[in-house]
């Protein structure tokens, strides 16, 4: 260069200011001026190139290293750029190769990747669309719930591709999730019709209290629950609360229509309920046989058949439900310590009735105990654990099952305390 102090054949020092040679087709370009020698300014510059060398290397490193490369791409543009705006003195077109080679490997898997995600997202498309016009509501959206997961998971599409593909999951998502919506408002619609007309019969029930044309009346007593049974069903725990304030009125009426007519009233038990009385009093007449084994078959055989009896809600009776179990649990327990005895005492029954009892409430005592320790110690394991709230249910469930096994245990026991103190 004519005039230069200093020259290489990357740059050169022209009036105390650095050029960088033209490569590329740019022109030369001024990078810094001299502010002490040349040769310093030269060596400034040189060591400003090792830097973008350093560079280049580290994204080169990151790259192979990545698990997902394609993210590099910008950064590696961005670079690119700045190499050619660089302010240093060395030879950067060895570098801007690099890139060059760089960029076409990750648009290549990028595309590749592109691909791969447009042919799972169509796979997932298809998963979906069966629950498109489904009305199966928990388990439809439980599915569409986890296909959606999997679909945010999945890379993007080719951006020609992309909005299309998204707005054809996005359909089938909204249709469902709109249909679902309709249905539940419409319901949500059905229940407050039936809950109106559920109150309406309760206001002419209450009018009827006041009433003293008897015949008359007690027609409209008859109308009105015939027309109760057939509204249609709500949640149970609203129908057990409107049921109770229906039926409270017409019971009144009823009473005092009796009364004026002389009528003594006999009471309906529903036959649901009548069959879930009789296997209470039959359960509890078996505790208190002497043949456990024929017992404890007969309250496994009664403890299915409760399940299968469906007793609306405002006909259940808590206290019928709870005499039940506690039947069933002390045959259970009275079956367990027969075996203990049957196996620890062979000469059982040799022993006298007063032996017999003691070594019943001895046994029992220790079952007690062990039952104590048991339940003590399964507390101890689950305190401070964390957990979810369906563990916490499933825990707290655990332990009513104990503590309510361990309190029928203790009722036997003080049952043969009370025997063997009274020989």
């Amino acid at each position: 260069m004519k005039g230069a102090t200093l020259e290489n054949e990357y740059a050169y020092v022209l009036d105390s200011k650095v050029f960088l040679k033209g490569y590329l087709g740019m022109p030369d370009r001024q990078i810094g001026e001299v502010k002490n020698t040349d040769e310093e300014a030269f060596q400034y510059f040189e060591r400003r190139y090792e830097i973008a060398v350093s560079k280049v290397n580290q994204l080169e490193e990151e790259i192979l290293n990545a698990q997902n490369k394609g993210s590099y791409l910008t950064k590696l543009l961005q670079l690119r750029k700045r190499l050619l705006n660089f302010d240093g003195i060395g030879n950067f077109l060895p570098l801007l190769d690099k890139l060059e080679v760089m960029e076409k490997d990750l648009v290549s898997l990028i595309e590749q990747n592109q691909l791969s995600n447009l042919q799972i997202k169509r796979q997932l498309i298809d998963e979906a669309r069966p629950y498109e016009h489904s009305q199966e509501w928990k388990d439809g959206a439980d599915a569409l719930q986890e296909i959606r997961t999997r679909w945010i998971r999945t890379g993007p599409v080719e951006k020609s591709l992309n909005a299309a593909i998204e707005d054809e999951f996005k359909a089938i998502l909204d249709t469902f999730y709109q249909s679902r919506k309709a249905f539940f408002e419409e319901q949500n619609r059905v229940i407050d019709e039936r809950v109106a007309k559920y109150n309406d019969l309760i206001n002419k029930a209450e009018e009827l209290v006041e009433r003293t044309d008897w015949d008359e009346a007690f027609l409209d007593l008859k109308n009105y629950q015939t027309e109760w049974k057939i509204i249609g069903e709500i949640p149970p725990k609203i129908l057990k609360a409107l049921f109770k304030n229906f039926k409270k009125p017409t019971s009144i009426f009823y009473e005092k229509y009796c009364k004026a007519k002389g009528i003594q009233p006999k009471r309906k038990l529903d036959p649901r309920v009548e069959a879930q009385m009789n296997m209470v009093k039959e359960v509890e007449k078996l505790s208190e046989t002497d043949d456990m084994f024929a017992a404890t078959n007969r309250a496994k055989f009664l403890l299915n058949e409760w399940k299968t009896i469906r007793i609306p809600a405002h006909l259940a009776d808590r206290t019928i439900a709870e005499r039940f179990r506690a039947a069933c649990d002390k045959i259970f327990e009275l079956s367990y310590l027969h075996k203990v005895i049957a196996r620890k005492y062979p000469t059982f029954n040799f022993l006298s009735d007063k032996q017999k009892d003691l070594t019943k409430y001895r046994e029992m005592d220790n079952i007690v105990r062990r039952a104590r320790t048991d339940l003590d110690e399964l507390i101890r394991s689950y305190d401070g654990q964390r957990m979810d709230e369906e563990m916490e249910k499933m825990i707290q469930s655990n332990l009513k099952t104990q503590r309510r096994k361990l309190l029928m245990k203790e009722v036997i026991l003080e049952e043969l305390r009370q025997k063997a103190a009274s020989l």
